[in-house]
């Protein structure tokens, strides 16, 4: 009797010992399973940025005081945010009067903000410097800006006193710095093994950017959009733009912006846009933002802004007509 209990004892410690050997190799393979994303592959074996994308976000470009020292949203926070903003820029914002009515009938109904923050959860698009807001302009950028303001406020005498958005030549979203808009914030990306080209939908402009990390022309090339050069740093495209004209104005800064792009494909469905705007006669400091970029139907239809653009042609027509009626009394 004895003996058969000293066996069914060592049978039992034998058996034991053998899940136990077993446990930490099942719990290896389920952590093995789950590998971590690895981003798909294009030619020249570089990571795939091809498809159609938007950066449409509700996430506030500056981060607003109510969130200051706040970098992220909580879940609740986020979804607490996207809900106050929707029903504001939804609101009936008629007047009683047709005067009113008509001053405000470019409603919500034609813009596309999108409904949701970015992924990050992030306060702001701008995440460098930490508070979330772009440095002061210097004295000099300031003073600029004050003229560029005073000829606004004049009776524009031909297309050329007018805006480039205005005269359908180019929008901020196209950038660079590509930043969401109030609508068209769609991008389409066609990657080989040495160039990226990012076809925007607002007014089609195409951005088109060797790989190979070449030198920028000389000072004297000028260009609406700058002179773009990209190279890899590992996983992540890092494009390089300088020479853009004195006319092509960013938040202040025109021909001496320098800018540095990074594109990381972080998901199926994302991309991570993340851009520096360095211009010391513009800015007291650099400054970076990041947008995420999210995977979209497509494709893009064409937006025809100069065949639908009588809005310049009727300021125009009526700064003609404040002219001829002379000051107001």
């Amino acid at each position: 009797m004895r003996n058969r209990f000293l066996v069914l004892l060592i049978l039992v410690l034998a058996l034991s010992v053998a899940v136990g050997a077993q446990a930490p190799s099942a719990a290896a393979n389920q952590k093995g399973t789950a590998k971590a994303w690895a981003a798909p592959r294009a030619a020249g074996a570089h990571p795939d940025l091809e498809g159609f994308w938007t950066n449409a976000t509700l996430t506030p470009f500056e981060r607003p005081r109510e969130f200051a020292g706040k970098e992220f949203f909580t879940e609740e926070e986020a979804v607490a945010f996207e809900k106050r903003i929707l029903e504001t820029n939804n609101r009936d914002r008629r007047g009683s009067t047709a005067e009113a009515d008509v001053a405000l009938a470019y409603n919500e109904a034609w813009f596309e903000r999108g409904t949701k923050i970015s992924p990050t959860r992030r306060t702001s698009i701008v995440i460098d410097p930490p508070d979330g807001r772009i440095p002061p302009l210097t004295p000099q950028a300031q003073r600029a800006a004050a003229g560029r303001a005073e000829v606004q406020r004049r009776l524009p005498t031909g297309p050329e006193d007018m805006s480039l958005p205005v005269r359908c030549i180019l929008w901020p979203t196209a950038g660079p710095p590509m930043v969401p808009g109030p609508y068209n914030n769609n991008y389409q990306i066609v990657q080989t093994g040495e160039y990226v080209a990012i076809y925007v939908e607002m007014i089609h402009d195409v951005r088109i950017i060797p790989f190979d990390g070449r030198p920028h022309p000389g000072w004297n090339v000028r260009l609406w959009m700058g002179d773009s050069s990209g190279h890899w740093e590992g996983d992540t495209l890092v494009v390089d733009t300088n020479n853009f004209t004195d006319k092509t104005n960013y938040r202040g800064s025109d021909q001496n912006l320098h800018l540095v792009e990074r594109f990381t494909r972080t998901s199926p469905d994302t991309i991570l846009y993340r851009f520096t705007v360095d211009d010391p006669t513009a800015f007291t400091k650099p400054w970076t933002g990041e947008i995420a970029m999210v995977k979209s139907a497509g494709p893009l239809y064409e937006y025809a802004c100069h065949e639908g653009n009588y809005a310049m042609t009727n300021m125009l027509s009526a700064a003609r007509a404040a002219e001829k009626a002379g000051p107001s009394k």
